[in-house]
């Protein structure tokens, strides 16, 4: 019911809350009458929750300074329904979805994730020079990042699936930042040093996908969740947008290590933000709104904590293979591009290093603004009734055929402006995948969409380690186009098996 309540004070300068009643002594009540203490309201949150306005006005009188408070209350049930309505509404700024907040939170972060890895793919040039590092050396260190990352996909996801999400992501982006600091000082120190580091700060990105996918399928209703998700993956995107773009600036200017100083900084803002502002589900955050509360509750899958792991019913599953399948087809393609297409630019179409960054922006801007159509896409369907199953295959095939497509072209064509347009091209249809099979592991497995990211996302960074390796080897002993039809064959291989096995439909309680 709605409680309005006149309360009187003789001194009413504050309002105390605390966390346990008062006393209620004979004697307590006895000062309570005559003592000019503050009023003090005490709020009891567990199970419950309480939306209060409290409005607080002097008396007119000369000979008193008397205070009055108005207090409205609305009571709320455990379900999160509201009997009545606060008399007044809120500020836009505390009826913006929280669900939201955390949201571009992990948008933020991911856009660090990837300015932060990057910003090698630049600097590499400047430095192998500095240092003599030949093709296969470089890529040997592009891909030292891989082995951190590689450790902790699967450790990433139960930490994050038993543990909480806003803990395990806070670690992962402070992780990173520290690694990306000390990468000129490892430099310098040795190029063992340059490989240790790198691969400390692939262990704090290795956790951020699979604690992030474990938060929003804490927040995030079903029907909003490729649109959330291709937002907070193109965060990634515009992160190697940010990072390729103001990386060649700072370098000329500063020189190639204060690409890292300034870019590793910023990751304590974050932080800061982060362990303020979020938390790992709704039942932890007691400033959610009741109605917020109740569309998550009804339209949220994932709500008990998990305690342990049913690895064998996971590994069963042929739609869980087809995922690790797909995802491992789908990072050698997305990895190469991360890692070796500034290098490419250089090599191949003569842009000098500026260029090379600069035009290196193209397809990651083209990813950022296809992933969002895509997921507005994908949830449209899904709210016309098509089924998930049938969105998230046609999403990832798109997300296969159009990057096998245009990479074919690449051996047609001679002009530089041609080879960016189809660059940026098949990064756009590439960033589909977010509404297929990046959104498929909150699909048959909500409870453990952590575990099952980190499970996948391992294949993927094998993808990564393999490939970027390969792609040294390769352009040592053949050409930029056997290292594209490597890639064209994997997207074709993960066409089939994801059209034959996946699923939309929750597999695993």
């Amino acid at each position: 019911m709605n409680a309005r309540a006149l309360l009187y004070s003789p001194n009413l300068h504050s309002l105390y809350t605390s966390n346990r009643p008062p006393e209620t002594s004979s004697r307590n009540r006895r000062n309570l009458k005559s003592a000019p203490n503050p009023l003090r309201v005490w709020i009891y949150p567990r199970n419950r929750s309480s939306v209060f306005r409290v409005l607080v006005r002097s008396s007119d009188k000369r000979e008193s300074s008397n205070s009055y408070a108005e207090l409205y209350g609305e009571k709320v049930n455990r379900n999160g329904v509201v009997s009545d309505s606060p008399p007044s509404s809120l500020p836009w700024w505390e009826q913006f979805p929280k669900r939201w907040v955390i949201v571009l939170l992990c948008f933020s972060a991911f856009l660090l994730c990837n300015m932060d890895r990057v910003n090698m793919s630049i600097a590499i040039l400047p430095m192998s020079a500095e240092y003599g590092w030949n093709p296969a050396t470089v890529g040997l260190i592009q891909s030292s990042f891989f082995w951190g990352y590689l450790l902790t996909q699967i450790a990433g996801g139960i930490w994050a699936d038993t543990v909480g999400g806003k803990t395990v992501l806070g670690f992962g982006v402070i992780w990173w930042s520290i690694a990306t600091i000390l990468t000129p000082i490892a430099a310098k120190l040795g190029l063992p040093f340059l490989l240790v580091v790198r691969a400390f700060m692939g262990i704090g990105e290795g956790v951020a996908m699979p604690a992030m996918n474990n938060i929003l399928s804490k927040w995030v209703p079903v029907q909003e969740r490729s649109r959330s998700l291709a937002l907070v993956y193109s965060g990634m995107y515009l992160g190697s947008v940010i990072g390729l773009a103001f990386s060649p600036f700072l370098i000329h200017q500063f020189g190639w290590p204060s690409v890292f100083y300034s870019f590793g900084s910023l990751g304590t803002v974050w932080l800061t933000l982060w362990l303020t502002k979020a938390e790992s589900s709704p039942l932890e955050d007691l400033t959610l709104l009741p109605e917020e509360r109740k569309l998550i509750a009804d339209n949220c899958a994932s709500k008990e904590p998990v305690k342990s792991i049913p690895w064998r019913q996971i590994l069963s599953k042929p739609p869980v293979w087809a995922l690790i399948t797909c995802h491992f087809c789908h990072n050698w393609g997305t990895f190469i591009l991360l890692t070796w297409m500034p290098t490419y630019y250089h090599q191949v179409l003569k842009f000098n290093l500026m260029e090379s960054g600069l035009l290196s922006v193209f397809p990651w801007m083209t990813m950022a603004i296809s992933a969002n159509a895509g997921g507005w896409i994908a949830d449209t369907l899904v709210s016309r009734g098509y089924s998930i199953t049938t969105v998230r295959k046609i999403m990832q095939t798109i997300g296969f055929l159009g990057p096998a497509f245009f990479l074919t072209q690449l051996k047609h064509i001679d002009s530089p402006a041609m080879a960016v347009l189809c660059m940026a091209c098949s990064q756009g249809t590439d960033a589909f995948s977010q509404s297929g099979l990046y959104s498929n592991h909150q699909d048959i497995a909500p409870r453990y969409s952590g575990v099952l990211l980190g499970l996948s996302n391992t294949a993927g960074v094998l993808a990564g380690v393999l490939g970027t390796a390969v792609t040294g080897h390769i352009l040592q002993h053949g050409s930029w186009d056997d290292v594209f039809t490597t890639s064209v064959g994997l997207y074709l291989l993960g066409t089939v098996v994801w059209n034959l096995f996946s699923t939309g439909e929750k597999i695993i309680d």
